[in-house]
């Protein structure tokens, strides 16, 4: 062999190395963990650092990848079909063709690229450096081919990046809690507790508040004597007192300071005015978000609100303890009932109280009923229906069948539902 030809061979060895470190450099800064150099960023490590600001700038980073690839790979088959040519004649061509391709798909592309996500994030700090200095050098060129693209694209009436969309942080966590959850590295109750945390945001107080229907309540001009006895019978630590009418709420009467009267009053009841021991209602609207609302509980110390709409009616009450519920989920005893309202059936399916929360019993059965529309589930079964369905009546829709099975007045009271996948599943089977 001849110099030239030893000098090509040395040229074509270094470009598939690169091609290599390109494949390897490209897997890397696209799968490593972001949350991991990020802390290591904190502690002052300048190669994460140095990653994290690459990761600002992906788009020219690949692409400057890319570009640096193509060149190398084309150069070294060009340079092996100059050698091929001259040793075989026309027939090195299409040697070189293979023998490049071989190359390229094992040596330039599936090895490194798999030794690279074995470990992104030690490869990914190894590489920086580099990757860095070669995206400012084809900065240039990247700008060009960019504008480039561009202009050929509008000659077929299509706008870059018009219909591009962006998925939140909040749902980029989500899908991979989901995700994992689904690998079994996350439990079902760490991925329901995620889950609620970012759920905060996209709540408003009305989708967490108790309904009015299921308050307790008392009425202030009722004997004293009255009011202890609903308290003593009932599992309220307040309790709103109303005047005229349920809605008109006067005041919150904490039981503690009820009982303080009553001690010092040494049991002699008729010496209790309940109004003077009420606490001014606190009043937040219906539509506030939850995050929102949480805030103002820590701000102002107190953990109870009366929900109002939007003309000041009386919706609900509020409790810091609902939106704790929210987060961790319902305090369950060792049984299987998950959720108050909530009953299995042996045959796969579910009774359910109207009034449960759709989102209580995604969480609970790890289903994905819609609840944009509605809070509850009896108010899904009213929306999707578009009227107030009678007991007997059956309705199939989101993969479920849901039937009525109590009413009162216009309130279903229960429901049976049953997944319909599980049901053809167990059909199948049988």
């Amino acid at each position: 062999m001849l110099i030239e030809d030893w000098v090509a061979l040395g040229v074509t060895v270094f470009c598939v190395a690169s091609a290599a470190y390109f494949s390897a450099s490209e897997t890397a800064l696209t799968a490593f963990s972001r949350a991991r150099l990020l802390r290591l960023e904190k502690t002052g490590n300048a190669r994460a650092a140095r990653v994290n600001r690459l990761v600002q700038r992906r788009e020219r980073v690949t692409g400057a990848l890319l570009a640096g690839k193509d060149i190398v790979i084309i150069l070294a088959s060009a340079l092996v079909a100059g050698l091929l040519l001259s040793r075989f004649g026309e027939i090195g061509i299409l040697y070189a063709t293979v023998l490049m391709a071989a190359i390229t798909l094992v040596l330039a592309e599936a090895l490194p690229r798999m030794l690279a996500a074995t470990a992104p994030d030690r490869v990914s700090l190894r590489v920086a450096r580099v990757v860095s200095l070669v995206a400012s050098l084809l900065g240039p060129v990247l700008v060009g081919i960019d504008a480039a693209v561009r202009a050929m694209l509008r000659l077929f009436g299509v706008k870059p990046g018009a219909e591009q969309t962006f998925r939140s942080a909040h749902k980029e966590l989500r899908g991979a809690v989901d995700l994992l959850q689904r690998a079994g590295n996350v439990e079902k109750a760490d991925r329901d507790f995620l889950g609620g945390l970012l759920d905060l945001r996209e709540l408003t107080v009305a989708d967490v508040m108790i309904h009015r229907t299921d308050v307790i309540m008392a009425d202030a001009a009722d004997p004293p004597a009255k009011i202890l006895e609903e308290v003593l019978t009932r599992p309220v630590t307040r309790l709103p007192l109303w005047q005229n009418t349920p809605e008109n709420i006067v005041g919150i009467l904490q039981v503690q300071d009820l009982f303080r009267a009553i001690y010092s009053a040494e049991n002699d009841l008729t010496k209790i005015d309940v109004m003077t021991l009420a606490r001014p209602a606190w009043f937040v609207p219906e539509t506030r978000p939850l995050i929102e609302q949480l805030k103002a509980f820590r701000r102002r110390k107190m953990p109870f609100a009366v929900v109002v709409d939007e003309y000041g009616e009386m919706m609900g009450i509020l409790t810091i303890e609902d939106i704790l519920e929210e987060i961790v989920g319902d305090i369950t005893d060792e049984r299987d009932v998950q959720v108050a309202g909530v009953r299995l059936l042996p045959d796969g399916s579910v009774n359910v109280d109207g009034v449960v929360p759709i989102r209580d019993l995604n969480r609970a059965m790890d289903w994905n009923l819609p609840d944009a529309d509605a809070t509850t589930i009896a108010g899904l079964v009213i929306h999707e229906a578009q009227s107030i369905p009678e007991p007997g009546q059956s309705f199939t829709f989101h993969g479920f069948r849901f039937q009525v099975l109590r009413k009162q007045r216009n309130r279903i009271t229960a429901l049976r539902i049953t997944p319909l996948v599980r049901r053809a599943v167990a059909a199948k089977a049988t």
